[in-house]
């Protein structure tokens, strides 16, 4: 065994040289290339790995170039207040739940939120309604949610405290968040937005507005997902309501480490100067790009990308990414092997599709790649049995998830689990969007749902190191 066994994987990892369709949006560092105070960044980075001393500020008490930093990133996204998350978006995520509603609310959550969401809705104590997703069948992909169910949710629980949504999905699809707003005003109720993949939006009118624009109370961003930004980096913004500032000034310290890192930091102010400065024209040619690759690989066999013809009345597609789909028939989980083979590495993928994320740091020479891969592919070597989306019926709900905790566990086969009430959340990781929530009711679908994934080489947190038992209440 190596002495250096993760260094070392990375290490090898980079000499493949991958052409970059996935997180981070820096694109292995070609974003902080595209200007002169980008290359200095990255030529001091190490260097840049200060503490707390004289004259750089405290994140957590910021009054010098942290706050100044902050209130650019504040008046850029048009916010009451913004703030920078050196532990990511799941960190924002917590902070919005913890300052936004009391132990034993009741919240209304999309079910397509990720796992953040629910971990912190089962540490505040909350009591959530889920709303499901619309499943589109043409194409085999999880997209928005089903209005007219969370339109009837929203009538039968206006005791709601809140909504949790997310904006847009892993997908890239957004929902009528206006509409959405709209609702939530009639009852008082805060509408807070896991933005996660949404920090470009706004820049280009053919991209959809940012969650803060459109009248979000809350929203998270993380800018390493689409921005020229460090891994684990993100925003959190404050909408133009009226939010408890103090209360969220708490929460943000409190999930934030003590020793944030200058590094994090400056790559959040970079992303935010680069979309100001160049963002537009950056954009602008990207969206040509993707336009003009899509209209290309639409005319192969085989293979088709989603766009906004495609989705629902009211919801709009994000023109920086692709749902590449594959017909009914072949496997999206192969074709994602066999692009990674050509050299080109994509971020996800279901029974169907494959998504990929661009920033404007991918060029035209990557596109082509990535065109001349699909042409040549042999369909035959994608073949598989058709299998349904990854997304199954929401269980049944037995408990609130937080009662959970205290209860007495064991661990039983998957096949033995049918009927019984999860433990644990049992996530498929990406897209980190729960199967079973912890006090819900394991079913024979999610149990198919579960294997499939595995069968998959998908990772599905929550099992045993073994994926061959779950963790249940005993009864």
């Amino acid at each position: 065994m190596s002495g250096l066994p993760l260094l070392e994987g990375l290490l090898e990892y980079m000499k493949e040289k991958n052409i970059s369709f996935c997180m981070p949006g820096h694109k292995g560092g070609k974003g902080f290339l595209a200007t002169e105070v980008g290359k200095e960044f990255l030529d001091n980075l190490s260097t840049l790995d200060i503490t707390e001393v004289d004259g750089v500020d405290n994140l957590h008490n910021a009054e010098g170039i942290i706050r100044e930093s902050q209130e650019l990133l504040s008046a850029y996204y048009g916010s009451k207040k913004s703030y920078f998350l050196v532990n990511g978006s799941t960190s924002g995520n917590l902070a919005m739940i913890f300052s936004s509603f009391e132990e034993g609310d009741k919240i209304i959550v999309e079910r397509n939120c990720h796992r953040s969401i629910f971990n912190g809705i089962i540490m505040r104590k909350l009591k959530p309604v889920y709303v499901k997703n619309k499943i589109n069948e043409k194409f085999n992909a999880p997209l928005s949610i089903d209005m007219e169910h969370f339109l009837c949710t929203l009538e039968n629980n206006k005791d709601a405290k809140g909504i949790i949504l997310t904006y847009p999905n892993y997908y890239g699809v957004c929902l009528d968040l206006k509409r959405v707003v709209e609702e939530a005003e009639k009852y008082n109720m805060k509408v807070l937005v896991d933005s996660a993949h949404g920090a470009h939006f706004g820049i280009n009118c053919n991209l959809p507005q940012h969650a803060i624009n459109l009248g979000a109370h809350m929203a998270v961003m993380s800018s390493h997902k689409t921005l020229p930004s460090f891994t684990q980096t993100a925003y959190l913004h404050i909408g133009n309501h009226e939010v408890e500032e103090d209360k969220v000034d708490f929460y943000v310290s409190a999930f934030l480490s003590t020793s944030p890192s200058y590094m994090l930091m400056g790559s959040m102010d970079y992303a935010r100067y680069y979309l100001q400065e160049k963002g537009k024209k950056g954009y602008e040619k990207l969206i040509d790009l993707c336009k003009t690759y899509r209209e290309k690989i639409n005319k192969l066999n085989g293979f088709y990308i989603l766009g906004n013809e495609d989705i629902n009345p009211g919801e709009k597609i994000d023109l920086t990414r692709y749902i590449l789909n594959v017909e009914k028939g072949y496997s999206g989980h192969k074709l994602l092997s066999y692009l990674r083979q050509e050299g080109i590495q994509c971020e996800m993928s279901d029974g169907q599709n494959v998504m990929l994320i661009f920033s404007p740091f991918n060029d035209v020479d990557e596109f082509e790649k990535l065109y001349t891969s699909l042409k040549k592919c042999d369909l035959s070597k994608l073949q598989d049995k058709y299998k349904k989306s990854l997304l199954c019926e929401i269980p049944k709900m037995a408990m609130e998830p937080y009662k959970v905790m205290n209860k007495i566990k064991v661990k039983i086969s998957l096949e033995e689990a049918a009927g019984k009430i999860s433990a644990s959340a049992i996530v498929p990781y990406p897209p980190g969007i729960p199967l079973i929530m912890p006090g819900e009711i394991i079913t024979r679908k999610a149990i198919d749902m579960i294997k499939y994934n595995l069968e998959n080489h998908i990772d599905v947190m929550g099992l045993d190191e073994k994926n061959e038992e779950i963790e249940v209440l005993d009864f």
